[in-house]
């Protein structure tokens, strides 16, 4: 018990090091030299040096005592910067994700429900070229039928809009409930009641590639927290500002990345092991589909509570 609690708390302080002292570190020294040179010597490298030498001659810093206060000052800041832009990296991936964005506070709510009313028309006119040349590659004549390079094409900038119709306001919210909206086309399945028991029948090697897309999707998230921390140094250090939008650009493609692979495997795993959880709920053996879905789900689904006649 003794190892396994040492190695336990090796891997916990090398994760605290990782994900919240080192970043956070960084950060704090690219805040001081902000500080430090201002708008208007922004990249001024010589007085930088220059300072950070007569600061390192200070007699505080040069005792054994000042460096161990300067050091635990450091570490202590660095880990509640790296928490803060943890905080701020689930308001991204709400964000993102936008589950529900229909309860947000009202101003927030109108100006999303109007982007989403555009996503729909833009995604409602690239289905609706898609299907006009599906029906044209049908047509008697050779000559009449358009190439399959303009209908891959039609189907990009379709699913460059979304995978399904939208419903919410952001690709990567639309591709993990796209995985929804496929299981209860095809078989009848709620996924939001389905995978809290879907989860106890999965391998554990499912539930851990499973783990590992969903840790993605957060660390690209608190990357964007980052983002935010970086861009509020632009007030006084304008080079902090094209460095948070570098990170914006790299945090969005690594959402739209990491949803994506979260949604397939959501999707994959419940297809495959839909008619294991039909078999430890004891319900005939079927082929995935409607039938096993709605069987699955009469059986998952809790009754309506009876409202009792008012006395």
């Amino acid at each position: 018990m003794g190892g396994l609690l040492g190695e336990l708390s090796k891997k916990l302080a090398e994760r605290w090091l990782t994900l919240l002292v080192m970043p956070g570190a960084l950060y704090l020294a690219i805040a001081a030299a902000g500080h430090t040179l201002g708008q208007s010597a922004a990249l001024d490298v010589e007085l930088l040096t220059h300072t950070i030498s007569d600061a390192a001659q200070a007699p505080q810093v040069t005792t054994v005592g000042g460096q161990v206060v300067l050091l635990a000052a450091i570490l202590a800041g660095a880990a509640a910067t790296g928490l803060a832009a943890q905080s701020l990296g689930s308001v991204v991936e709400r964000a993102a994700l936008a589950a529900g964005w229909q309860a947000w506070p009202w101003l927030f709510g109108a100006l999303v429900e109007r982007h989403v009313a555009r996503r729909q028309r833009r995604w409602d006119a690239a289905q609706a070229e898609y299907e006009a040349l599906r029906l044209l590659e049908l047509a008697p004549r050779p000559a009449d039928r358009p190439g399959p390079r303009e209908r891959h094409r039609a189907a990009h900038r379709r699913e460059r809009i979304a995978l399904e119709r939208p419903e919410r306001p952001t690709w990567s919210g639309d591709r993990i409930h796209a995985a929804a909206v496929r299981l209860d086309r095809d078989a009848h399945a709620n996924l939001l009641i389905l995978w809290p028991h879907l989860w106890l029948v999965l391998p554990e090697e499912i539930r851990g590639e499973i783990g590992r897309a969903r840790t993605a999707l957060t660390r690209a998230a608190v990357l964007g927290g980052w983002a935010l921390l970086y861009l509020a140094l632009a007030w006084w250090w304008w080079p902090a500002a094209p460095l948070a939008a570098t990170l914006v650009v790299i945090s969005a493609r690594r959402l739209r990345a990491a949803s994506d692979t979260y949604a397939t495997l959501l999707e994959a795993s419940a297809r495959l092991h839909l008619a294991d959880l039909a078999d430890k709920l004891r319900i005939e053996e079927q082929s995935m589909g409607p039938l096993l879905g709605g069987a699955v789900m009469r059986r998952l689904s809790s009754p309506v509570p009876a409202t009792e006649p008012a006395s």
